[in-house]
């Protein structure tokens, strides 16, 4: 099984992955945005063309290789393969998506909180408003919560006001036994 936890920055996918993690005997995590940084990267250093973007769902490659990475860890462990990631735009998703149903089962939640909110949990990471980073930042997670409105983007599980211990419950109760 696939547990994909789409969800805006700052709203609590990846300690929201541990912890499931913790309670799925032989899961694992496959977290994309390595491959997507190591392709950015790259593009700049050998100075790829279609690599040298502000946001490596951009890059053909990095989308492929998150079914690959997918089928690697299914390959690793027995238990599901959990991949906290930001997806917004639906043509992007459904690619990347298309490819790992064809691997058996496969869940879409979607973290949501409001724009306040996650501002609030990134105000800690102390990004620079007027920096690159930080205009980027501020831009997509206004994307992501318009976005994240669609049931499209996976099945709604709120996360405000409420702990990340029971978001992670939450969604171990929509997995069943």
């Amino acid at each position: 099984m696939v547990i994909i936890i789409n969800g805006s920055f700052g709203v609590g996918k990846t300690t929201v992955a541990r912890l499931l993690h913790k309670a799925l005997p032989g899961s694992s995590i496959y977290d994309p945005e390595y491959a997507g940084v190591a392709l950015m990267r790259t593009g700049k250093l050998l100075d790829v063309g279609p690599w040298q973007t502000d946001d490596f769902q951009n890059i053909a490659l990095w989308r492929r290789s998150v079914s690959a990475g997918v089928r690697m860890f299914s390959r690793l462990r027995s238990g599901p393969v959990l991949v906290p990631m930001t997806f917004s735009s639906r043509e992007i998703l459904e690619e990347v998506v298309s490819d790992l149903r064809g691997g058996g089962a496969l869940r879409l939640f979607c973290l949501n909180a409001s724009l306040a909110t996650i501002e609030a949990r990134l105000a800690p990471r102390k990004l620079d408003p007027n920096g690159e980073e930080g205009i980027w930042v501020a831009r997509r997670i206004r994307e992501c919560v318009e976005a994240h409105r669609d049931s499209y983007f996976g099945e709604a599980v709120d996360t405000e006001s409420r702990s990340a211990d029971e978001v992670a419950n939450d969604i171990l109760k929509r997995l069943g036994p």
